[in-house]
């Protein structure tokens, strides 16, 4: 029988990626996002069966009740990865756009992860994979909610790991870098940007191993320690020096 999968966010980047790679291996998935359209599109290209469910975690409760469908749909599931997260523009720190990114990135994030948990310690096995960022290891002045969400991701991972996971409950948080998706094409980043299928492969490899957590890709584990033990002036610094680049870039 083969192993089922579902995957939150599937519709773009990582998401569709590591899609593709699951149905190469012979996982049968559900894929859920709010932009069904690209779903469909995305069913076409896999090798095994799919299942596909509009979901918005802008609407947690309305989003449980989909997870719950899309898991019957398919008949139970092995693997659940929750890779949902936006990031929006906010030079001005609008409150409004940075609930907007708690809305989804935290509140729809433990929406899942419950839902994930309870299922799990019912059937008594099962991975529950979270993406979250190189940004959760400190705060970060170009987009404050953005990286205070991840940390809080990371940080609630763990938290579960401690409390359900087992030798066949396993909680791997998935720490990402620069790769060419979307959201980082908005910001025409280039540094160290790897290719979504490159992730996934490596998403892959930490699920295959059931790793506790794994930077994508995995050169930036290095860059993590070392951006850990950045004296705090020294990063504020640096960080100001960033966005004035970026203001004047911008003004051109």
């Amino acid at each position: 029988m083969s192993k089922r999968a579902v995957i939150i966010g599937a519709s773009s980047g990582i998401g569709a990626a590591l899609a593709r790679r699951l149905s190469k291996e012979g996982y049968r998935l559900g894929l859920a996002a709010r932009r069904l359209e690209l779903l469909e599109s995305l069913q076409g290209e896999l090798h095994q069966p799919s299942v596909l469910k509009h979901l918005d975690l802008r609407s947690p409760e309305k989003a449980v009740e989909s997870m719950r469908e899309l898991i019957q749909n398919l008949g139970g599931i092995d693997l659940i990865v929750v890779n949902s997260g936006i990031d929006v523009p906010d030079a001005d720190l609008e409150w409004k756009k940075q609930l907007e990114v708690i809305q989804v990135n935290v509140i729809g994030f433990i929406a899942m992860s419950c839902l994930a948990a309870q299922y799990f310690e019912k059937q008594q096995y099962g991975h529950l994979v979270g993406i979250s960022s190189i940004t959760c290891l400190r705060g970060n002045g170009r987009s404050p909610a953005y990286s205070a969400s991840k940390a809080f991701v990371s940080n609630y991972m763990e938290g579960l790991r401690q409390r359900i996971g087992t030798s066949k409950i396993s909680v791997t948080d998935i720490r990402p870098g620069f790769v060419d998706t979307p959201m980082l094409n908005e910001r025409k980043l280039t540094f160290w940007m790897a290719s979504a299928d490159k992730a996934a492969g490596q998403i892959y490899t930490a699920i295959k191993r059931k790793r506790r957590y794994a930077y994508i890709t995995r050169r930036w584990n290095l860059i993590g320690q070392i951006y850990q033990r950045i004296p705090g002036p020294i990063c504020d610094y640096l960080f100001k020096k960033v966005m004035a680049q970026e203001k004047a870039y911008k003004a051109k």
